[in-house]
């Protein structure tokens, strides 16, 4: 009996205590599955359910990021803190690269009309024309250096020579002009003014553009980019000019949307659901009265176009151009407009592309009648505002490439929207100037999401229907357009598997 009892003093109260902490690892296992589930409840893609198929190629995916993370790692190569242009060899050599680029993009939600398309085509279209010059002197006060425009032969400025003669007799000078259009992280950051050297890109190439011949066929080039990369819509922030040409002068201002529908008849030829819209772009560093006179010239295109104008936006670097709060009064212009022409004009505003607490753009974007915000990547600091874009279901437009080539974003992993995303916060994903930037289309900003973004394909699927639910296009044009997304998408997901089961089978060892 006292041996007995020695027992269950040596050996009973250790299993009771044992027991105790069984049911305390029970409790904290329930307790943090409980905690990961909510958390995975309030992600922006919690009501996204995959198919098997789906599920299938989620999976291998998954594991074509690791293998790609993997080998970067065995060859020391940093993938992290290095810019988009030094890692862009590393992305269209990845397999992942060629999943991404085939997958359906669905809309465009945010790009400028000055950063459409490729540099080098840019430069070989516009040596064609012979009244195409160059400005090759130092810069002044009207020009700068490796500025283009077309001139008529005896009204050419000092300071401009022939483009194409230039190229001929100066075989460096292409390299260079080349380099003056393409905005890179790595030279950026010799600059203390990202901002400077962004807007002479624009200036470069800006006068090309009014020029009628060239902007029909810069626009259909821009076009045919994004058809090519599986993009079914886009939404252009358009800086409107009269177009012109040397046979009949300047053209009225409503000819820039003609035109762009007649191109657009071209690209439906074979791609029928391509659709574009514009949003109306003018300037942070006007003054009201300016941007009030914009606003009235935007209403009066958009009631003569009400299926291609969608709204108004101001641009420009939100560090030194006004403030959105200081266009109130502009903005209660807006119900007058509003009965004036007997149309809305939703807004679009570019709001929070800044680092800065001090920057309160976003407060006035949650507030006006705003359909999504261009950047945002100070919302983070701002609560509040992030639960009212939650509630009123607002849409933040993401340049992941074009927040980090303008030093917003050193470290992509370090990106503001992946606190969004997984607060609920619905996103699309963009390009904003891929030609300033040197590529095209909308494949490397996906890839830059996917991989640093730690995404999986249910992420990735909603991004891509957020783009177009979210779009300005009018009921009719939307459902449409999602049907014809949905379909899309489940041929690529089926398409995607086979691919990849097929190489598997064909390179086990890569599987």
């Amino acid at each position: 009996m006292r041996k007995d009892l020695i027992y269950i003093l040596l050996l009973g109260f250790p299993l009771v205590g044992c027991k105790s902490k069984i049911m305390q690892n029970a409790d904290y296992r329930q307790n943090w599955n409980l905690l990961e589930k909510k958390n995975e409840a309030l992600a922006f893609d919690a009501d996204i359910h995959l198919s098997e198929a789906e599920v299938r190629l989620d999976k291998k995916l998954l594991q074509m990021r690791q293998q790609f993370i993997n080998t970067t790692e065995q060859h020391k190569i940093s993938l992290y803190n290095r810019s988009f242009n030094e890692i862009r060899p590393l992305i269209e050599s990845s397999e992942l690269f060629k999943v991404i680029n085939a997958m359906p993009k669905g809309g465009l939600l945010h790009i400028h009309s000055g950063g459409l398309t490729d540099v080098k085509w840019l430069m070989m279209k516009a040596r064609k024309y012979k009244e195409c010059y160059v400005y090759d002197q130092q810069d002044n006060g009207q020009y700068i250096f490796g500025q283009m425009a077309f001139f008529e032969k005896e009204n050419v400025p000092e300071g401009f020579v022939q483009l194409d003669k230039k190229l001929i007799s100066d075989p460096s000078f292409e390299a260079q002009l080349q380099d003056l259009l393409i905005l890179r992280r790595s030279t950026l950051c010799t600059y203390t003014d990202y901002w400077i050297e962004f807007e002479k890109r624009f200036k470069r190439i800006g006068l090309l553009l009014a020029y009628r011949p060239f902007f029909k066929e810069y626009y259909l080039k821009g076009f045919q980019d994004l058809v090519k990369d599986k993009v079914q819509h886009v939404e252009i922030r358009f800086n409107f000019d009269e177009l012109y040409d040397f046979k009949y002068g300047k053209y009225p201002l409503n000819t820039s949307i003609t035109d762009l529908q007649d191109i657009l008849k071209t690209i439906r030829k074979s791609h029928p659901q391509f659709t574009f819209k514009l949003i109306y772009s003018s300037f942070k560093f006007l003054d009201t009265q300016s941007v009030e006179n914009q606003l009235e010239r935007a209403f009066e295109l958009k009631k003569e176009f009400p299926d291609v104008i969608s709204g108004f936006d101001l641009v420009a670097d939100e560090a030194t151009g006004n403030s959105i709060y200081s266009f109130q009064e502009n903005w209660e212009k807006l119900k007058e407009f509003t009965k004036k022409y007997g149309t809305e004009m939703p807004l679009f505003l570019h709001a929070g592309e800044s680092n800065s607490i001090f920057n309160k753009n976003t407060l006035d974007v949650s507030i006006l009648n705003n359909q999504r915000i261009g950047h945002g990547l100070n919302l983070i600091y701002f609560p509040q505002v992030v639960e009212r874009i939650k509630k009123d279901d607002k849409l933040v437009e993401v340049s992941p490439i074009s927040n980090q080539i303008l030093g917003y974003v050193s470290d992509f992993r370090n990106h503001p929207a992946r606190v969004l995303l997984r607060n609920g916060v619905q996103c699309s994903i963009n390009s904003d100037d891929p030609g300033v930037y040197g590529y095209e289309g909308l494949s490397y900003d996906f890839w830059i999401a996917f991989i640093y973004w730690e995404l999986d394909l249910k992420a990735l699927k909603k991004l891509v229907f957020n783009s177009i639910h979210y779009s300005s296009l009018n009921k009719n044009e939307k459902k449409e357009a999602k049907m014809y997304l949905n379909q899309q998408w489940i041929d690529f997901v089926q398409k995607a598997n086979l691919e990849l089961k097929a190489k598997s089978l064909k390179h086990p060892e890569a599987s």
